[in-house]
C-alpha cells in the first residue's frame, strides 16, 4: 500500500476589482442571471454565466418545482443551453453566484457533483481546460479547469 498525495492551485480574491476585467464580466453576467431564479422553496437563487471560445456569453439560472428533483441547477442551466444554441463552441469559462432572496453570499456558490461531472463532459468536448469561478462578494475562487473540483472524474465512456 502506499498514501498518494493529491494537490491543486486556485486563485482566491478577496474583492471583484481584484480580478481580470473578463472575469469580472463573467461574474457580473452571473449576478445578472441570478434575476431569473425560480427558488420558491429553498429561496436560495444561483446565477451562472458560461464564455464560449468566440466570447459568447450564456447566462442560466437555478429553477425549482414542486415534483421534486424537476428543477435544474443554474450551471446545467447555462451550459445546456450554451451546448444547444452554439454547438460545436467550445466552453472556455464558467461563473457561479448564488444566495438567499436574490442576494450574492459573502462566501463563494460551490457547484453540486451533478453540475461537476457535466462541467467535466463539456470540458472534455471542447477540448480545452474550462475554468471554473466561484464567486462571493467577500471571498471568491478560481479554478484552472474543472478537474481541480472534480478528482477522478468519471470518463469511462469518453473516447481516448
Amino acid at each position: 500500500m502506499k498514501t498518494v498525495n493529491l494537490s491543486f492551485n486556485y486563485r482566491e480574491y478577496s474583492s471583484i476589482e481584484e480580478m481580470e476585467p473578463r472575469d469580472r464580466e463573467l461574474v457580473e453576467a452571473a449576478i445578472d442571471a441570478q434575476k431569473g431564479s425560480y427558488a420558491p422553496y429553498s429561496k436560495f437563487n444561483v446565477g451562472a454565466a458560461v464564455r464560449l471560445d468566440d466570447g459568447t456569453i450564456v447566462k442560466g439560472a437555478n429553477q425549482e418545482n414542486s415534483a421534486y428533483p424537476s428543477g435544474l441547477c443554474a450551471e446545467r442551466t447555462a451550459m445546456f443551453a450554451a451546448n444547444a444554441q452554439n454547438p460545436g463552441k467550445a466552453m472556455t469559462a464558467l461563473a457561479i453566484v448564488g444566495g438567499f432572496d436574490h442576494t450574492v453570499s459573502d462566501t463563494p456558490c460551490t457547484p453540486c457533483g451533478a453540475c461537476r461531472q457535466v462541467m467535466a463532459e463539456y470540458q472534455n468536448l471542447g477540448g480545452r481546460p474550462l475554468e471554473v469561478i466561484m464567486f462571493g462578494a467577500a471571498q471568491t475562487w478560481k479554478f484552472d479547469r474543472v478537474d481541480d473540483i472534480l478528482p477522478f472524474i468519471f470518463d469511462s465512456f469518453y473516447e481516448k
